[in-house]
């Protein structure tokens, strides 16, 4: 990861839209994205079943626990709407000319990425736990399918959103490089002293640059009209 602040290059630079899509952090938060899809995509459409043909009541097919599936929903929706917020920072992060404020949506990252890790990882013990407790029906083996692919999902979510939270730690820990801030003026090295007076080769300072003060040769030393006074 290369950059001179926090992953990124100078502030206003020119957006390269085939290396954006190629970074490695834009390809973790597309797939994050699609597997958030597939989880609540999964809950909502097919893991509300009725248990028979004579009962209208639709139950939560892990194991008639609705907590499971609002949660399950709930994770989904929230990793959706972060992804493409963060998808958007990542896109004009570049733009961003504050440090600070870099280092800000670095760190809202990081703890986001981490936060959501930690969620997926419960959801997919939650949903694991309740659909090894669930005793299948006629009804609720129509939504099988759809509940292994919630758990099987939940799962992979979780190794995603740890290595964008990698990802975030890297970026944090690139810092900025001040560089930027130095002209031609001054020395690259910080501990290079200032450039002194012209010396010579002895090391003696050269009189060579010197010049005469003016007016000097064409002073007379007896002016006319004047004498000097003997004693």
């Amino acid at each position: 990861m290369e950059g001179a602040s926090f992953g990124a290059g100078r502030a206003g630079g020119a957006i390269d839209p085939v290396d954006f899509i190629k970074q490695p952090q834009t390809i973790l938060r597309v797939t994050a994205w699609i597997f958030s899809i597939v989880v609540f995509g999964s809950i909502v459409n097919e893991c509300y079943v009725n248990m028979d043909s004579q009962n209208a009541e639709l139950l939560c097919i892990f194991n008639e626990n609705e907590s499971a599936c609002s949660y399950g929903i709930a994770i989904g929706v929230i990793a959706f709407f972060g992804c493409i917020f963060f998808f958007v920072v990542d896109l004009y992060f570049q733009q961003i000319s504050s440090v600070k404020d870099r280092k800000r949506a670095v760190l809202l990252d990081l703890g986001f990425s981490g936060f959501l890790s930690f969620l997926w990882f419960v959801s997919f013990c939650f949903l694991a736990n309740q659909w090894q407790q669930t005793t299948m029906s006629s009804g609720f083996t129509q939504g099988a399918d759809a509940a292994r692919a919630a758990i099987t999902f939940s799962f992979f979510s979780i190794i995603v959103w740890v290595a964008l939270a990698v990802k975030a730690l890297q970026r944090y820990r690139l810092g900025t490089d001040m560089s930027l801030f130095t002209t031609d003026q001054f020395a690259a090295d910080p501990n290079a002293a200032y450039p002194g007076y012209p010396t010579a080769a002895s090391g003696i300072e050269s009189t060579e640059t010197y010049q005469s003060p003016p007016f000097t040769e064409t002073l007379d030393t007896n002016p006319k009209g004047y004498q000097v006074p003997a004693y």
